[in-house]
Parts: structure tokens; C-alpha cells; sequence
């Protein structure tokens, strides 16, 4: 990873220590709620994106390096908070997603972030169960 990429990563994690906490709490946030891969935990992580039929999609900002992401690489089944409603899910990785693409269909806020500041950007679908 470069020195810029490296040094990206290490502010908006410095920020997202103080920011997460507050947003996740917010009742109409988006939450992706993972299980922690090792303490067998919830995870809960404010996130961007958007639902598209019985699917959500959003895009990590640091790819493999997101903590969630690492969740979901050790176990698939997630919960997703959508407009104050909780959804149970199975998270699949894209690596081949077009993440320029992708970031054209979400919310314009969260998307101008993910490009500002991400490096190694990852897509993820929820498939929400019925």
C-alpha cells in the first residue's frame, strides 16, 4: 500500500472511532450488523448504500481491510438495519463488481466519500432473506 493510501486509511479510521459509535445509533442509519470473527459478537457498522429488489448493495471503502468485510469472509450471514427495520441477509463479496459503476447507483453522499477516501474499494450484495 502506498504512503498516501496507508495514511487515508489510518485518519478515517482515527475518525470513524468517534463517528461510528454516534451514527449507528441513529435510528434511521443504515447498519450492516456482522458477527466478529473472533469474539463471536455483533458487530454493528454505519454503512452506504442502497436496496435494490431483495438485495443491498454498498461498496467498502477499504475493501479486504474493512473489519466488516473480514466478518463476512469468516461468516456470510449478516443483518442489515434499513430504514429503522432490521433485515437478515447472506453477504456476498464482488471483486469484479465495476466499482465505478456501483458507486453511480448509491446515494451520492456516502458514494463522493467512498471515493474520496477509499483505497482497494470492494463491493458487497446482501441477499435479504424473505
Amino acid at each position: 500500500m502506498s504512503p498516501t493510501a496507508e495514511r487515508k486509511y489510518r485518519v478515517a479510521r482515527a475518525v470513524q472511532r468517534v463517528l461510528n459509535p454516534v451514527m449507528r445509533r441513529l435510528p434511521l442509519q443504515t447498519v450492516l450488523e456482522t458477527t466478529g470473527r473472533t469474539s463471536g459478537l455483533p458487530r454493528r457498522t454505519p454503512v452506504g448504500g442502497r436496496r435494490v429488489g431483495d438485495s443491498f448493495w454498498l461498496v467498502s471503502e477499504f475493501g479486504e481491510r474493512s473489519q466488516y468485510v473480514r466478518n463476512i469472509k469468516a461468516d456470510a450471514r449478516v443483518r442489515v438495519r434499513i430504514r429503522g427495520r432490521w433485515h437478515a441477509g447472506t453477504a456476498h463479496l464482488m471483486p469484479d463488481d465495476d466499482i465505478a459503476v456501483r458507486l453511480r447507483s448509491l446515494p451520492s453522499m456516502n458514494s463522493a466519500a467512498v471515493r474520496a477516501i477509499g483505497t482497494g474499494q470492494l463491493t458487497v450484495r446482501v441477499d435479504l432473506d424473505h
